[in-house]
């Protein structure tokens, strides 16, 4: 069996591959490809394993961590203790994890051992081993195709783990492969997948705050950006962009207003003026359930580049410097790959999105799960 740097074949063994015998009977080999440096709940027996070891104390199940955050947006990565999803293709992977593994998820994200602000990624072996790693990207809510900040992040662990030097490295997720390079300055650029404009100028009628105009992009994630408003794009001024947004979104729904295919739009984006007059737009992205993202958001940069490309208003190469709303930046580009100037996009052309950002490293934990704990899978609020 191949195994998955998620924890998906911890064997049970009495002798590690180095031949030394292993230092408790509660002791679990990973090994193969996925070997790294992880945290000080884990013994390295040799560089081709890695111990596991099950804490003598309690029998409680323990996950393996790294916390990072992407200019300001938090993400957690699952490195060891998560379950078996097998080795198949990581649309097929997700659907297990969402259909009989949903707890993990819960685990992860929900209070007392995270909140509704942090994006988790499970990290597992790639499809294709040329590649650097396959990852699902979830949160308090449900799952996302694809999360630029949280690949930065899982760029930037892997970095950390010892697992990839400065370089080109694809990451397989659920909606394709995305191509990465970590640079020198320990910046990281992700080149996303196809991104396009998929309806323009939408109206939406949103009760108790009147009309909104906005596109419909897809990104990796599906949004509705919104230009023209009358809101101040203020950390200050937060709760009142949460309830405006999250009643949009609500709207959208009723309204029957969605993506390709009936795809639900779970993103809002809102824009202003820049604080900072050396950068191009200010955001306000409202993600899915009630968080907003504390980066410039990569999928809502792609997305809102997207948009300007079909409008004439971005040209290939041209850089777009995307604002947050901590004032952190995104610095992006677009390319029109040949012979896919159209990817099937019903208005305007599909574009190729890059985007260029840091993620720091603010932890290393074992989250521990007791089985008389009364809340077992956290606390869903």
């Amino acid at each position: 069996m191949t195994s998955g740097l998620a924890g998906a074949d911890f064997l049970p063994l009495g002798i590690a591959s180095s031949d030394k015998p292993c230092p408790s009977a509660n002791c679990f080999r990973f090994a193969g490809a996925n070997r790294a440096r992880i945290p000080a709940s884990v013994s390295v027996m040799s560089p081709l394993t890695i111990m596991y070891m099950v804490s003598p104390r309690s029998s409680s199940m323990q996950l393996q961590v790294i916390d990072s955050h992407t200019e300001g947006e938090p993400t957690r990565v699952v490195i060891g203790g998560g379950p078996d999803l097998g080795n198949g293709d990581l649309q097929g992977r997700l659907q297990q994890l969402r259909d009989q593994h949903d707890s993990l998820r819960k685990q992860v994200i929900f209070e007392p051992r995270g909140s509704e602000v942090i994006v988790g990624a499970l990290l597992g072996d790639p499809v294709d081993p040329v590649h650097a790693a396959g990852v699902i990207f979830f949160n308090d809510v449900g799952y996302l195709g694809m999360c630029g900040h949280g690949t930065i992040g899982v760029v930037t662990t892997l970095a950390h783990l010892g697992r990839i030097a400065p370089g080109k490295h694809a990451i397989e997720t659920p909606v394709g492969i995305v191509q990465t390079e970590l640079h020198g300055d320990g910046s990281v650029s992700v080149r996303n997948v196809p991104s396009y404009r998929y309806r323009e100028a939408v109206a939406v009628d949103v009760a108790g705050y009147g009309r909104f105009v906005g596109d419909i992009a897809w990104g990796g994630n599906w949004f509705f950006l919104v230009g023209e408003h009358a809101y101040n794009l203020s950390v200050a001024n937060r709760v009142e962009l949460v309830a405006v947004t999250t009643a949009i979104r609500r709207a959208l729904a009723d309204s029957g207003i969605a993506g390709a295919d009936g795809a639900v739009i779970d993103h809002i984006e809102l824009f202003s003026k820049p604080v900072d007059p050396s950068n191009s737009s200010r955001n306000f992205v409202l993600c899915p359930g009630a968080s907003f993202d504390r980066s410039p958001c990569g999928t809502g940069t792609s997305a809102k580049m997207a948009c300007m490309y079909a409008s004439g208003a971005l040209q290939p190469g041209v850089p777009w410097l995307q604002e947050g709303i901590l004032g952190t930046v995104f610095v992006g580009s677009v390319e029109v790959e040949a012979g896919k100037a159209d990817s099937g996009a019903p208005q305007g052309q599909s574009v190729i999105p890059t985007i260029t950002g840091h993620a720091w490293i603010t932890a290393e934990s074992t989250l521990l799960f007791d089985p008389s704990d009364p809340f077992p899978e956290g606390i869903a609020l």
